[in-house]
């Protein structure tokens, strides 16, 4: 009888033991700006019961803002993947007696960073994470702009996407592109005809060009 309780309680702890090990979630953190702190909820509440996802504290802005604070955000062996995306603030231009949110003007503004320095920046970005980890990397690349947009050029982000594919591939680093994706999600959920923004359904469809990619990365843990 006692022999029995023990062979039961140990098969119970070896059960609980594979569960747990053969169920083990991988971490994941997103970095990036509003467009990503937008669509970040969505991502977290599809992928509960495969990953536990998280997003840098705030908003990750630009590259300079990136640089600053990488090896803050990224703690070795703290994540198994790490999805990241800068640019919207790189390519905006801003003056300071500008009345538009953010002081944004690209008639008379200054831009915040020119496509040669963000792809440096994110060269250097990403060769600072790759020292500090060996965790899986995945480039997100920009989202739409309208034309009327105040600060930011419709083309400009087709040349910083293009910009960092290339530093992409020269790290090796994998590109989730939604850019052309983005478009008519942008179309049909803009929060307004000049904002860069999206409504909830539009971040909800936003999230699904990111759970889709993170899932098949998911799928090797």
């Amino acid at each position: 009888m006692i022999k029995t309780k023990v062979l039961l309680i140990l098969t119970a702890v070896m059960f609980v033991f594979m569960t747990s090990f053969s169920f083990k979630q991988p971490k994941i953190l997103i970095i990036g700006d509003s467009i990503s702190l937008g669509y970040t909820p969505f991502v977290k509440q599809h992928l509960a019961d495969k990953a536990i996802v998280s997003h840098n504290q705030g908003n990750a802005q630009h590259t300079g803002k990136g640089l600053a604070n990488i090896k803050d955000w990224v703690t070795k062996d703290d994540y198994d993947i790490i999805q990241f995306n800068w640019g919207l603030w790189d390519l905006c231009y801003r003056d300071l007696n500008s009345k538009n949110q953010g002081r944004r003007d690209k008639i008379n503004g200054t831009i915040t960073y020119s496509v040669e320095d963000y792809a440096a920046n994110l060269d250097s970005i990403v060769s600072t994470i790759k020292a500090q980890t060996k965790v899986k990397l995945i480039f997100v690349t920009t989202t739409y702009v309208p034309e009327n947009e105040a600060g930011r050029f419709e083309e400009d982000v087709i040349k910083y996407n293009n910009a960092a594919k290339k530093v992409m591939e020269k790290h090796a680093v994998e590109v989730n592109d939604i850019y052309k994706k983005s478009i008519p999600i942008h179309n049909k959920y803009k929060k307004k005809t000049d904002d860069v923004h999206y409504t909830k359904e539009g971040y909800e469809a936003l999230s699904k060009l990111i759970i889709d990619f993170l899932e098949t990365e998911i799928k090797k843990y």
